[in-house]
């Protein structure tokens, strides 16, 4: 399996996912602050489509680098997706 080897692009990634580790946080201060359940639903469903992106952020890469063939890159898009 290949690894993200760009620095750019892993920065990107990481940038990304402490972002989404943020908007865990503050559903975890929505929840203990006893916040209505729709506006805690909303922020679970920007934080999942945060971390899909992630996701398809770090798939993108994988293509890009080459490193995969295209038939594995789509198993991984069957399994993981």
């Amino acid at each position: 399996m290949p690894h993200v080897t760009d620095a750019q692009r892993k920065k990107a990634l990481t940038l990304r996912l402490k972002r989404v580790e943020g908007q865990l946080r503050g559903i975890q201060r929505l929840i203990e602050a006893e916040e209505d359940c729709e506006k805690i639903a909303q922020q679970m469903a920007a934080s999942r489509k945060a971390l899909d992106k992630a996701f398809f952020t770090l798939v993108g890469c994988v293509i890009a680098q080459g490193e995969m063939q295209a038939d594995d890159v789509a198993t991984m898009l069957a399994k993981f997706a």
